[in-house]
């Protein structure tokens, strides 16, 4: 079980998003880097890298922080999304050393784009799927699709994506819990690896996601957690290596 701190950048900051709405912003750090290496001093086997101002704006914007992480770390697989929307953007970040890039609304808007993206960088596309009672949500979680997220989920696994990224998002930034029930379900929808992201707030969420590894999720992304406090990273990692994860 991978579990992956977070770090979400706008204005060149460390922040966090509530629900992931942009006036609802908290500053964790005003350097990224300094977060990067707190998070890989306690045991983190990758990071995963959002930035909000690219995502708003449709290109890169804190590519030079992405950079700078990825240069101090370069043991470590960083992955990165927010803002990607071509295959330049894409071979860009992955000659600054990022590991993966995660592709959301464009996914499920432009379905060829992903198509072609598996094909030119294999191994390297992650798809992150926002979800609310199970219908794909887009373009920043403003809008609510029509599409099934399990139909989402097997049509990306044809495309051959490395991964897919669930977020419940009326768990996100909540600390509530993370809603394994419906990780589960989309991981048996699919067989490439599910990451589980949103409101995991605790070791007994950590536990959780262990107990059903098997049904093939291979990580959570963690945010607001580990920056509130209610969930030490190093004691998460001695979790999941004690439970053979």
């Amino acid at each position: 079980m991978l579990l992956i701190p977070a770090i979400d950048i706008k204005d060149g900051q460390c922040v966090r998003l509530r629900q992931g709405r942009m006036d609802d912003v908290t500053v964790f750090a005003e350097d990224p880097l300094t977060m990067a290496d707190r998070w890989v001093q306690a045991g983190a086997k990758r990071l995963h890298l959002v930035d909000l101002d690219g995502a708003v704006q449709g290109r890169p914007v804190n590519r030079n922080v992405v950079e700078r992480i990825c240069a101090a770390h370069p043991n470590v697989p960083v992955q990165i999304g927010g803002g990607i929307r071509d295959e330049e953007t894409v071979q860009s970040y992955l000659d600054a050393g990022v590991r993966y890039v995660i592709i959301g609304t464009k996914a499920v808007n432009t379905p060829h784009f992903i198509n072609d993206l598996c094909m030119e960088f294999p191994g390297h596309i992650i798809v992150g799927l926002d979800a609310r009672d199970g219908k794909v949500a887009i373009d920043g979680w403003s809008k609510l699709s029509h599409h099934e997220v399990t139909d989402v989920a097997r049509r990306l696994e044809d495309d051959g994506v490395e991964a897919i990224i669930y977020t419940d998002i009326g768990r996100d930034g909540m600390m509530q819990g993370v809603n394994v029930d419906s990780t589960v379900a989309l991981a048996r929808s699919v067989h490439i690896p599910v990451i589980a992201s949103g409101g995991v707030h605790s070791l007994d969420d950590i536990r959780a996601l262990c107990a059903v590894a098997d049904e093939g999720i291979i990580g959570a992304v963690i945010g607001r957690a580990l920056y509130e406090g209610s969930l030490d990273l190093a004691a998460a990692q001695r979790l999941v290596d004690g439970l053979g994860g």
